[in-house]
């Protein structure tokens, strides 16, 4: 199976494809640290990119992946709608994908190494975060406050690693409460195409049309009240 998957969820963009093969081709856009990034004008040239890179044509794809979040509003917006309109346009089935649960699957638990929470800044004072063991997921992604989450993961039997930038921007609380988290600079805080593109070959196919971004709270900008 040949999947075009990608996610907006956070400043950064990433696209990838999952070849015929096994292997997955990433391209990706990680703007710098403040910064909501660019998923309008990057997005699609990424997409293109990494389809480039794989030797893979339009024609050839079986399905499209989409990160349906919780995450930025915008960002979120951008990509489902991006990715209802390549699906209309190519005639292909489009499967949602957990922005959170995606990133958690950075760290495999597998091997019994205890649960992983998957923590993005939610600006507000909050996170978005989830967490998942040994493939099942243990807490709905939400949107907390960091001494909320951290409360929570303390509650845990298991050991919790915790990763994105929601858990290095709150590392205190959360390494206060025994949670583990890696180096701030580690490729496992980012959103990447593989698991993505593994989701998004193993899930089931949404309504085009009906496919939503996952906010989990009301935008931060609202119109005026009438």
């Amino acid at each position: 199976m040949i999947v075009v998957a990608f996610d907006t969820a956070s400043p950064s963009t990433v696209a990838g494809v999952l070849c015929a093969d096994g292997s997955v081709v990433e391209a990706r856009d990680d703007p710098p640290e403040g910064s909501r990034g660019e998923h309008a004008a990057r997005l699609l040239v990424l997409v293109e990119q990494a389809l480039a890179q794989a030797g893979v044509g339009w024609s050839t794809v079986d399905r499209i992946a989409v990160g349906v979040g919780p995450g930025g509003f915008t960002g979120l917006r951008i990509g489902v709608a991006t990715a209802r309109a390549l699906a209309q346009g190519h005639g292909l089935p489009l499967v949602p994908v957990g922005s959170l649960e995606a990133l958690a699957l950075a760290l495999p638990t597998d091997g019994g190494e205890g649960a992983v929470a998957a923590v993005l800044d939610a600006r507000r004072g909050e996170v978005f975060a989830g967490v998942w063991e040994d493939g099942r997921e243990r807490f709905a992604p939400a949107a907390v406050a960091p001494h909320m989450l951290a409360g929570r993961l303390a509650q845990l039997a298991a050991p919790v690693r915790a990763v994105g930038d929601g858990a290095v921007r709150f590392r205190a609380e959360l390494e206060a409460a025994g949670v583990s988290v890696p180096p701030d600079g580690a490729s496992v805080h980012r959103i990447s195409a593989g698991p993505l593109c593994r989701l998004g070959a193993a899930g089931e196919p949404a309504e085009r049309d009906g496919l939503l971004p996952d906010y989990r709270r009301e935008p931060d900008a609202k119109p005026p009240q009438q």
